[in-house]
């Protein structure tokens, strides 16, 4: 019973170097700050991904465009999706470019792809906001676990030093002590990783969907009279 109680986990952290203390310290914190933004990400994906789809189904089942973009103008800001900003911003452009005298057809669809693909680009920076932070702590935190037990295995062994016969007993909890930094950093690292991993795909799949319409709705604009 009491070599269990020593070995505990809270012994283990309370009786570990300040060194190594602050390392498991780091890494709650950025634990519990991973876990926030996958849960943020998890939401806002999800979302992006239902207003996509409304979006589509009501574009090419209505085909008033000037309808479609006052209803979509008439959404609150909040409940508006990245394709529906790509939309009225391209219908924007494209109307203000045929009002102008003298502007050539070819001229008025480039400047209406520009205006998309700059919304686009604005839209996929919001969505890819805080995959960098993930992919940080996926691939650095193994590595600051690891650096707080190699500085906790050293102080371990430096104490057997002063012990004139050493045993298991003896350096067993030095080594636990150790060993939690790391596992502390694996579990940081782990739950990162797979949710990089998850969004960065769903994104791609958002994007491929927004270029595609990006195109198709060109080509739509093109055969307006």
């Amino acid at each position: 019973m009491e070599v269990t109680q020593d070995l505990s986990f809270i012994h283990l952290i309370s009786s570990a170097s300040v060194l190594v203390q602050l390392v498991m310290g780091l890494l709650l914190l950025v634990s519990l700050t991973s876990w926030w933004y996958i849960f943020l990400k998890l939401f806002a994906i999800r979302s992006e991904i239902r207003l996509t789809e409304e979006f589509e189904e009501a574009f090419w089942h209505n085909q008033n465009l000037n309808e479609l973009y006052k209803q979509a103008s008439s959404n609150q800001r909040g409940g508006r999706g990245a394709l529906e900003r790509v939309f009225s911003a391209g219908f924007i452009e494209f109307v203000k470019l045929r009002k102008q005298h003298g502007v050539e057809a070819s001229a008025v669809m480039e400047g209406t792809r520009r205006a998309m693909r700059a919304t686009y680009q604005r839209e996929m920076d919001r969505l890819e906001s805080h995959l960098a932070f993930l992919a940080s702590v996926g691939s650095v935190s193994p590595y600051v676990g690891l650096f707080g037990t190699v500085w906790g295995i050293m102080n371990a062994f430096r104490g057997l030093a002063n012990v004139g016969q050493a045993t298991l007993a003896h350096v067993a909890p030095g080594i636990a002590e150790a060993l939690v930094a790391t596992a502390m950093g694996l579990f940081a690292a782990i739950p990162a990783v797979v949710a990089y991993n998850r969004y960065a795909y769903d994104i791609n799949r958002l994007a491929t969907r927004f270029e595609s319409f990006t195109e198709e709705f060109s080509n739509v604009l093109q055969r307006q009279p």
